[in-house]
């Protein structure tokens, strides 16, 4: 997803159609999603290799139905930590509704500077913030009485328009790449296009990355409960078995997949 979102945003605003455009934003929303989730993971296993117990820090935030809920899904650890140090203390929201959106929008502001020093980021934050007290004002309850995959679309929407603020080099970059992905594209399709960046490996990794940003895994687990205590016996040493090797598998790939790849950014690194 790297390669791909790279390229993208790597085009000039004449270039850029909008396929291209909504295809770069997708390849990255599952970038910084599973780069920054795995980072995440791999260290609570690091961790608990030394008797520490992390706690997880993201909980499938592209589920989500409201911003609010996003941010209770996403980056865990720094929504706590605002929270408890600086937006309760600020007071929360316990003095009445401005001052709430007040502090709403102060934690986001600062959210935002503090993954970078550039108005891209102060944007990123601040529309979080704004979207955060428009639930606030009435959104939510309409939200509410919504059919629930249009909520899911909603706060795609809002996250992947976010995302161009926090990925695009410069601030007229992110507005005209958003610009494109809502039909003010100025590229020709002839010379780029999707299907130049949208090859078999590039769509199975789209549809294995949307798969699994969804707790598919958790509805396995449950599901194998239910099976495993009612053949107890005969299954057990099967799923130990099969576990092993399934983790065993996985692991080699991915040591292959890193030893033949050139290119691995590991893009949090900057925060």
């Amino acid at each position: 997803m790297a390669t791909v979102a790279d390229k993208i945003f790597l085009l000039s605003v004449h270039d850029l159609t909008s396929g291209l455009a909504w295809l770069g934003i997708i390849a990255y929303t599952l970038q910084i999603y599973f780069d920054f989730s795995g980072y995440s993971d791999m260290a609570i296993g690091l961790g608990r290799m030394f008797g520490f117990r992390f706690l997880e820090n993201f909980n499938y935030p592209y589920i989500s139905k409201s911003i609010r809920e996003f941010w209770q899904r996403w980056h865990i650890s720094l929504t706590n930590w605002f929270r408890d140090y600086l937006y309760i203390p600020l007071g929360g929201n316990r003095c009445g509704r401005l001052r709430t959106y007040f502090n709403l929008i102060t934690v986001f502001f600062l959210c935002g500077l503090w993954h970078g020093a550039s108005w891209n980021f102060v944007i990123w934050g601040m529309l979080h913030g704004l979207f955060m007290i428009v639930e606030r004002v009435g959104l939510v309850r309409l939200l509410d009485n919504i059919w629930t995959p249009v909520r899911h679309a909603y706060v795609l929407l809002v996250v992947m328009t976010g995302w161009v603020f926090f990925r695009a080099e410069t601030l007229s970059g992110a507005v005209s790449y958003i610009a494109s992905m809502f039909g003010f594209a100025k590229g020709a399709s002839s010379e780029y296009h999707v299907g130049l960046y949208l090859d078999n490996e590039a769509i199975l990794v789209i549809i294995a990355g949307t798969i699994f940003s969804a707790p598919v895994f958790n509805f396995l687990k449950e599901n194998l409960k239910i099976i495993k205590e009612k053949y107890r016996n005969v299954l057990d040493k099967i799923f130990a078995v099969a576990n092993t090797v399934f983790l065993t598998l996985i692991l080699f790939a991915c040591v292959m997949r890193l030893a033949v790849g050139a290119y691995n950014p590991f893009i949090y690194f900057r925060f």
